[in-house]
């Protein structure tokens, strides 16, 4: 997340601290739309620990195997389509 609070205070002119606090509500905000398994990933791909996204993802309905039905899933939340919690 460093390097895009430097991009950020770079291209606005903002102080660092500014710049985070910027990132961090546009991050939040991000992350609140995405389905939970794709929101996790937000902060790994932040900190550069998340670069296998499609791996770390995989399981989506946590039933021990990656297949079509986690893919499915994924796009259905995506699309507004994933199922009520």
């Amino acid at each position: 997340m460093d390097e895009l609070v430097t991009l950020v205070s770079k291209k606005t002119g903002l102080p660092k601290e500014q710049a985070k606090m910027a990132v961090m509500v546009v991050v939040d905000f991000i992350k609140a739309k995405l389905p939970p398994a794709m929101a996790a990933q937000v902060d790994g791909l932040l900190n550069g620990t998340g670069a296998d996204v499609f791996g770390a993802v995989g399981d989506v309905l946590a039933d021990g195997k990656i297949d079509a039905s986690d893919a499915a899933t994924l796009l259905g939340d995506l699309f507004g389509g994933g199922k009520k919690k």
